[in-house]
């Protein structure tokens, strides 16, 4: 077995330094106050404006933020919500929390992002919202899936785990959806240990939303004094992880940045090589490259060359449509099929310096 320290891995955790965060913890930890307060508030204003997403809650996970959203969008009991199978399972175990059926539609054999054709038949007078994920940090084609949303009267949520910092038609992703939420778990681009994000393009909904937050409490209302007319959810972010935040904003532009560089590396590289094809980037779109998408009919024999040679290699995520706890509707995935049989994630963070870049793109280029 390789040292741990000879791999380069396909996801990594990113750290402010030691003597910025440090200092900010002490204080946050020994200040008195350690749950929901100004650090979360300010951590909020600040990642919605370097992000250009107006108002957003801080929550205490992605999936709590997505559970949020989707009851917002009208998800429940009866109900349908179009999704994808090509994602973490937290996409869809969040539909089954608020009581719908997760419908998977299919996707586009080229980026793994759904294919609208295919949402536009899954679509009916039970279906509340569309889940759009923009898997591995591509972007989805947005304007077809909004036109499709608004035509049907129903919710479009994004779900931009992945995606931070990337962009579609020049226009921040996260501000397509009615709805959209960020994850800050452990490996994302940037993280706050565990930590999420919900953007409402529809303000009205805020107050409800931090109710939902807050077990269905009104923050600033006396204990004695409130009345809780719904049900809602342990889901705040606290001062120790919005601190953590806060430090991490000042330099996630280079980190995020780092990951478009080896992107594009890799996009520029693979592109000649036969038998293996960089996933689609939609014309009009920047990803930020969570991790690399490979295409290639020899994908187990990519995986094993490259862990062979130190890198860590695979194709991360196993489609949803398999697991038995989503018993939804059957449908043909052919597009879901051949995406995955040919995918290939490499690592293309922060971490992967010019000599693993170079090394990544020989060892494939050798075949």
């Amino acid at each position: 077995m390789k040292d741990l320290d000879t791999i380069v891995p396909l996801v990594k955790v990113a750290m402010p330094a030691r003597e910025k965060l440090m200092p900010a913890l002490e204080k946050v930890l020994y200040g008195g106050f350690i749950a929901e307060g100004e650090p979360v508030y300010e951590f909020e204003r600040q990642f919605a404006a370097k992000f250009e997403l107006g108002e957003i809650l801080a929550t205490s996970s992605g999936t709590g933020a997505l559970h949020i959203a989707l009851l917002l969008a009208g998800a429940g009991h009866e109900k349908e919500v179009i999704s994808t199978s090509m994602t973490a399972e937290p996409t869809n175990t969040a539909i089954l929390q608020t009581g719908a059926i997760p419908v998977f539609a299919d996707v586009d054999p080229d980026t793994g992002n759904l294919d609208p054709a295919s949402v536009k038949r899954a679509i009916n007078d039970k279906t509340a919202a569309i889940v759009v994920v923009h898997y591995a940090g591509y972007p989805a084609d947005m304007k077809q899936l909004r036109e499709l949303a608004d035509a049907s009267g129903i919710q479009l949520v994004e779900d931009c785990a992945h995606a931070l910092g990337a962009r579609y038609a020049d226009q921040p992703i996260g501000t397509w959806g009615d709805s959209a939420i960020f994850s800050f778990q452990a490996i994302k681009h940037m993280t706050t240990i565990d930590g999420g994000a919900l953007v409402l393009h529809d303000k009205s909904q805020m107050e409800r939303a931090r109710r939902l937050r807050w077990f269905g409490l009104s923050k600033g209302v006396a204990r004695t004094e409130v009345n809780i007319t719904e049900g809602g959810y342990k889901y705040n972010m606290n001062n120790v992880a919005a601190t953590i935040g806060l430090m991490q904003l000042s330099n996630l532009d280079e980190m995020i940045q780092s990951h478009k560089q080896n992107g594009q590396f890799f996009d520029s590289a693979f592109e000649p090589v036969a038998g293996i094809k960089p996933a689609k980037i939609l014309a009009g779109t920047e990803p930020s490259y969570w991790i690399y998408t490979l295409l290639t009919d020899c994908s187990k024999d990519v995986i094993r060359c490259l862990n062979d040679n130190g890198v860590a290699a695979s194709k991360l995520h196993r489609p949803n449509h398999l697991h038995s706890v989503f018993a939804c509707p059957k449908t043909s995935l052919g597009g879901v099929e051949q995406f995955y049989d040919k995918l290939v994630h490499i690592p293309c963070g922060w971490w992967v310096d010019a000599v693993a870049r170079d090394k990544i793109a020989e060892l494939l280029k050798k075949g």
